[in-house]
């Protein structure tokens, strides 16, 4: 485990801090409810108003981009999506999946009964990623966006000069690695999952459960 990224654990859903030259780029926000505890995570890591320096956004579904309109006003950090997922984030637009397990229809389910509920303060982006685009310079972090359709139009990976791969809901492991549960379009997802087997991928970050050696990826032996 790399000693520069922690994990702040929001309920179901993770998001990453990596500490960087000059301060802290942060991947991914939680739900807008999740607030409080990824404030109080950030705060203790030494990520203060001032010392992010990007919020790196893997896909544009709420539990993963809810916070970015506060972390904007608060924290003056820069939001960074692909542009595939960015009408999601500015006007709500929600793209239809299917469903892979009988554990993601269920979950479906109660995820639509919870939103019901959920305010989500919708957010104009401040940089639309690229495939391929280098974060080092402008960011300090020694990284790469890799563009992985198949989630969502826009989603992405994030791939470090060490290996390190934060990967959103393109890959999960809530009980062992496994391929995205929701899938927009199967033949992107495929072909996403090839390009990542092809890339020089040491350690994965998901979305939603424990990272995990990409060797333990079915398919990656």
């Amino acid at each position: 485990m790399n000693e520069r990224i922690r994990t702040i654990a929001l309920d179901f859903v993770n998001a990453f801090l990596v500490e960087v030259e000059g301060g802290f780029v942060l991947i991914d926000t939680g739900l807008g409810q999740h607030w409080g505890r990824l404030e109080v995570g950030l705060q203790s890591l030494g990520c203060l108003p001032g010392k992010l320096k990007l919020v790196l956004i893997t896909h544009g579904d709420l539990d993963h981009a809810g916070n970015c309109a506060r972390l904007q006003t608060k924290y003056k950090a820069p939001i960074a999506i692909h542009a595939g997922d960015a009408a999601m984030v500015e006007n709500g637009v929600i793209p239809k999946r299917k469903v892979r397990t009988l554990f993601g229809k269920v979950f479906s389910l109660l995820m639509r009964l919870r939103m019901r509920d959920m305010a989500c303060d919708r957010f104009k982006p401040d940089l639309l990623l690229s495939d391929g685009q280098d974060l080092s310079e402008a960011y300090g972090f020694k990284a790469k966006i890799v563009h992985l359709p198949g989630h969502t139009k826009g989603s992405i990976g994030i791939l470090t000069e060490e290996g390190d791969l934060f990967v959103g809901d393109t890959l999960v492991n809530r009980k062992k690695p496994d391929t995205a549960m929701y899938i927009e379009n199967s033949g992107e997802l495929k072909n996403s999952i090839n390009k990542l087997k092809g890339l020089k991928v040491r350690m994965v970050y998901p979305g939603h459960g424990q990272s995990f050696l990409m060797e333990q990826l079915p398919g990656c032996v």
